[in-house]
């Protein structure tokens, strides 16, 4: 068993990579460009490069190694396979044999927003907590469910897809993913947008928000904490639909907290007491109380994740 392993994380523009102790000291970290030309070919060989020049840099042996971690954006089963990662050009890759094969080292893979749950358990908000459920509101929703210090992936790599989960069965506009209704459509930086035009549309209330010709989510969350009716009323609707939805998956899995990460997260905690007294609201009496957090470790929570995964392991 190595003292060292390595947890990656690809993302759209640059894969963050970090050379981790097996006891979940960070040594280093650092990224490389994404190279997404001729269907991402050149993606793994690149990780695997930077793996290899790292442990050469390092003056370590392979025999340091526990591993390679790494969280990919896209469903991933319990081979280390990907079905399909569209923002990567990837159709079906078998990411763990090709990365183990060019770097002679163990390794594993998983969802990115899995991965980034699991760094947030062990390292991070939920630091020592072995059930937790993560949700990244960005320009998508993503999300991660931890049982029992493991990932929750599930037969196809979908575990957690909280972001697609139905909430409105009378939405008619789609979804990116095809459906209607989705939670991504109304809780996201871009469902917040789109909540707030709706609302803007439907009353002839005085309001910040009509101010911006390119409305973002940040204008309606620093209008919403400035006190700003329109604004409020729009995050009423968003804490709504997102504390109702954590309200069902809670009586599902009953963590020990729910951890809130992603960048629409830095309008910090008047956003999680607009999504915790909604949650209150809906929830099983036994789930009533459970904290709802700001998410700790930022974009470092998928290579501490990645590298969990691969020390787990070990």
């Amino acid at each position: 068993m190595g003292n060292y392993c390595f947890g990656i994380d690809v993302g759209g523009t640059s894969v963050k990579c970090g050379l981790f102790q097996t006891d979940g000291t960070l040594v280093e970290k650092w990224e490389i460009p994404t190279r997404k030309e001729n269907n991402g070919e050149k993606i793994i060989p690149d990780i695997a490069k930077t793996i290899l020049d790292k442990i050469e840099e390092r003056k370590l042996d392979k025999s340091d190694i526990d591993g390679v971690g790494i969280g990919v954006p896209g469903p991933v089963n319990d081979k280390g396979e990907v079905l399909c990662a569209v923002n990567l050009f990837w159709g079906f890759k078998e990411v763990t044999r090709e990365l183990t094969e060019l770097t002679g080292l163990p390794s594993k893979a998983g969802n990115d927003a899995n991965v980034a749950a699991l760094g947030e358990a062990w390292k991070g908000a939920a630091a020592g907590a072995k059930n937790v459920i993560l949700v990244t509101l960005g320009t998508g929703v993503g999300g991660g469910i931890i049982l029992d210090g493991k990932i929750v992936a599930g037969v196809h790599g979908a575990g957690g897809e909280i972001g697609h989960a139905n909430i409105d069965h009378a939405e008619e506009e789609k979804c990116n993913c095809g459906n209607s209704g989705c939670l991504e459509q109304y809780t996201s930086a871009t469902g917040i947008v789109r909540v707030a035009k709706r609302t803007l549309a439907a009353t002839e209330e005085k309001t910040v928000l009509r101010d911006f010709p390119n409305l973002s989510a940040k204008n309606v969350l620093d209008a919403y904490k400035d006190g700003d009716k329109v604004a409020t009323d729009v995050m009423n609707q968003v804490g709504d639909k997102l504390g109702g939805a954590l309200s069902v998956f809670a009586c599902v899995t009953d963590p020990e907290a729910i951890v809130i990460g992603g960048g629409v997260s830095k309008a910090g905690q008047s956003l999680i007491d607009c999504i915790q007294k909604y949650y209150k609201k809906y929830a099983f009496s036994a789930c009533k109380e459970t904290p709802i957090i700001l998410a700790t470790l930022g974009n470092d929570a998928g290579i501490y994740g990645s590298a969990r995964m691969v020390i787990k392991e070990a």
